[in-house]
């Protein structure tokens, strides 16, 4: 699953989320990412809605827990048949190991499974002052990417900053999914490591993530054309 853009439908109703993606033709059926307020809020239909219409789903929950719970959260999510889901790598190489068991279905196959390293809100002196932790932001992303690779995991979110420093360590075919993706000159919000579509790709970022900079312009359909335009050059 490689250079797409997706749309993060930060909605919190299921009218509102489809009334946004109705403004787009029947030829064009973007990738879209269906985050927590939006699942928490509608529940699994609404995964089951948006297949239904022909949207590939990243259902983004970043599960978090034992490994266990997070084994038998991972067993049910494979039922709704999204393509891609996420948990926090911080839960270690055990959490994700149980995580891949559990999304992995009885005829072998699963959506694609990435990690989230570290939140692209969370700025180099928040890592060290509030999560104390010392290392500095690009090696403690990578440590983080080369556990979920030797977990099996299929890639990870990190910001564009270290897309690079990922695929050179893990590999071209280990996916990177970036959010953090602002045009020039648009508003950064409470995002701290940004890059531009262009600036991604150049980056090598394999997919982008970009919701407010869509899903808030006036002419939604014309931003994100003009997203894919500069991600894909």
């Amino acid at each position: 699953m490689k250079n797409d853009v997706i749309i993060a439908l930060d909605f919190p109703t299921r009218e509102e989320t489809l009334t946004f993606l109705d403004q787009f033709p029947d030829s064009e059926k973007p990738f879209v990412k269906i985050g927590m307020e939006l699942f928490y809020a509608e529940g699994p239909q609404i995964v089951r809605d948006l297949k239904a219409c022909g949207h590939k789903i990243f259902l983004d929950l970043k599960l978090h827990d034992i490994p266990n719970t997070v084994k038998r959260a991972m067993a049910v999510l494979a039922r709704l048949d999204v393509d891609m889901v996420n948990l926090h790598a911080a839960g270690t190489s055990s959490m994700m190991k149980a995580a891949l068991e559990g999304l992995t279905r009885p005829d072998g196959t699963r959506p694609m499974l990435i990690a989230v390293t570290q939140l692209t809100s969370t700025a180099p002196e928040t890592l060290k002052k509030e999560l104390l932790i010392d290392t500095p932001m690009p090696e403690t992303v990578l440590a983080y990417a080369k556990n979920a690779a030797a977990s099996g995991l299929d890639g990870v979110v990190c910001s564009p900053l270290e897309a690079a420093l990922v695929k050179k360590s893990c590999g071209e075919n280990f996916c990177t999914v970036t959010p953090g993706v602002r045009f020039a000159g648009g508003d950064a919000g409470d995002q701290k490591r940004v890059m531009t579509p262009e600036q991604a790709a150049r980056n090598g970022c394999d997919c982008i993530v970009i919701g407010r900079p869509v899903t808030q312009a006036e002419d939604p359909v014309a931003a994100y054309r003009r997203a894919v335009k500069e991600f894909l050059g």
